[in-house]
């Protein structure tokens, strides 16, 4: 077996016939090693389970905010706020570039708005900026969320997000992985950072839509339309 080994496993999966492998997150029973947790194994010479619950699994589809954390010879490495990093090949980057020059267009500590293009069984995740909505970002402000928040930012059929975007006059990101880009007036963007965490906040109570359009109204005190930034 590869020492490198990692799967999702379940509680109650059998991980070992050897039970002193037995390392964090299992349990042994009649000599054999079983899971735990929900969350990934890792096979070494101990078999270690990292519980999952709670971290952002990515999905093919998915839009994510991510920072770049490494280069490689083709790839950025991508911190994607989840248990695995994503890889962004250099053909997905929206204009042909050499590998020696990849430092000038993305560095370490660059943030991206980018899709989850790709999701394979051993979870490479692969991502792609080949899109006009996507790319770095150079203005406005990233936040964070629970990840497990998302759903309900968005609302159904996109009803909350869209209304967010045009009372709060910015534009709006999401990032099923809990991160969320806005762009607007500094004014604009503080509101808007002060709704996305009332969303967070009451995000399993009713009747929230109406009340996240109440405390927009109330914090504008009055103000119309939306301020133009330069």
């Amino acid at each position: 077996m590869d020492h490198m080994e990692r799967r999702v496993v379940v509680p109650g999966d059998v991980l070992s016939e050897e039970s002193k492998r037995a390392g964090e997150g299992t349990y042994v029973k009649d000599e054999k090693v079983y899971a735990l947790l929900y969350g990934i194994a890792n096979f070494r010479e101990k078999i270690n389970v990292i519980p999952l619950a709670g971290k952002y699994i990515p999905v093919a589809g998915d839009n994510v905010l991510g920072t770049i954390k490494d280069i490689t010879f083709s790839n950025w490495i991508v911190d994607i706020n989840s248990p695995y990093d994503g890889l962004l090949h250099i053909s997905e980057y929206p204009r042909k570039i050499e590998a020696d020059d990849m430092s000038k267009y993305l560095r370490i500590g660059s943030s991206v708005m980018a899709r989850v293009k790709e999701v394979d069984s051993t979870m490479k995740v692969e991502l792609t900026l080949n899109d006009r909505r996507l790319g770095q970002i150079k203005t406005g402000r990233v936040i964070e969320i629970s990840h497990t928040r998302v759903p309900r930012l968005i609302g159904k059929g996109g009803s909350m997000i869209s209304m967010l975007k045009k009372e709060l006059c910015c534009n709006i990101f999401v990032g099923q992985n809990g991160r969320i880009w806005i762009n607007g007036s500094e004014e604009d963007m503080d509101l808007a950072l002060k709704t996305i965490q009332l969303i967070e906040k009451e995000a399993h109570t009713n009747g929230l839509t109406d009340r996240v359009v109440e405390y927009i109204k109330t914090e504008k005190g009055g103000r119309q339309g939306c301020h133009i930034s330069g």
